[in-house]
């Protein structure tokens, strides 16, 4: 009996291959996956804390100089001004934008009717091409453009939306909050969703009316999602450098400079491959220390509830 017992009972090899062939050919999908995200991704910021501790010269070659990028960069002003310009761009954005996908993902959710037109309205700034909608923000912020000569039916005077250094980034966080506000909005949108129609019902039942469903049910039910699109904001803000660069060229007078310009302008306008990479390896540091922070506070705020 225990002989029988004995050879029914399986090996740790017969496991394996149990487990091998069931899990087969889902790792066999992911094998391509994986080596693009390798290729694509870890390969680049391999070879990009690599340059910046070299000095790159394709006719020369690469000469080792430790952490002189890192230095040179630490000693130039613009390296300071590119980070303070930064620092604008991404609390304007969280002035002028982070609260407006909220605001219309609530607003659609209380629609009795036209939800679905209301969803196609709001995301359809998000679909333009990024040719045409330079093209068509420069156009507004023309001098004698739409936008000016509305101000002047109330007589204002016309403003310099891209050559005032005072005005110029406000215009482009103005400009990227039109764009992309829009897909924000669902997700915010597809949080408030999944919130149970029970307690809008419960709450209706007992008087509440909308502005207390809003402060006491939607809100606090999708406040994670809040934490986590202020962090993913923080993100793409400061590696932002694409409406810089079609708007305004960096200026007036490095007025819109960031600190991905920057690194665009010094790879591959002055060539300095190594001190742009050096920039890149700190930026991603950083960007790696916001995630982590991301994390904790999830896991903490998970832990809480």
């Amino acid at each position: 009996m225990k002989t029988q017992l004995a050879a029914q009972k399986p090996t740790s090899g017969t496991r394996f291959l149990k487990h091998s062939r069931l899990y087969f050919w889902g790792l066999l999908f992911l094998i391509p996956e994986i080596v693009i995200f390798c290729v694509f991704l870890w390969k680049p910021i391999i070879m990009g804390i690599y340059y910046s501790l070299h000095d790159i010269n394709f006719i020369r070659g690469n000469t080792f100089v430790g952490l002189q990028n890192y230095r040179d960069i630490i000693q130039d002003e613009a390296f300071f001004t590119a980070i303070g310009n930064t620092l604008w761009f991404v609390f304007l954005g969280l002035v002028m934008g982070y609260w407006v996908p909220a605001v219309a993902a609530t607003a659609i959710s209380e629609l009795r009717k036209f939800k679905a037109t209301a969803r196609l309205v709001v995301y359809l700034p998000n679909i333009v091409p990024a040719v045409a909608l330079y093209g068509m923000w420069r156009w507004l912020y023309e001098p004698i453009g739409p936008l000016n000569d509305f101000l002047t039916i109330f007589q204002l005077p016309p403003v310099e939306w891209l050559t005032d250094k005072s005005v110029a980034m406000f215009s482009i966080v103005l400009m990227n909050t039109w764009h992309y506000f829009g897909s924000t909005a669902l997700i915010y949108l597809a949080a408030v969703m999944n919130i149970p129609k029970d307690l809008y019902e419960a709450a209706e039942m007992d008087g509440a009316g909308i502005w207390q469903r809003i402060k006491y049910i939607t809100l606090p039910s999708i406040r994670h999602i809040f934490l986590l699109m202020l962090i993913m904001q923080l993100i793409a803000n400061s590696q932002a450098y694409e409406p810089q660069l079609a708007m305004t060229g960096g200026g007036p007078n490095e007025a819109t400079t960031t600190y991905m310009l920057m690194v665009v302008d010094g790879a591959f306008k002055q060539f300095a491959f190594g001190k742009a990479s050096a920039m890149g390896v700190l930026l991603f540091v950083s960007l790696t220390l916001l995630s982590i922070l991301l994390y904790a506070l999830q896991r903490k705020g998970g832990d809480e509830s």
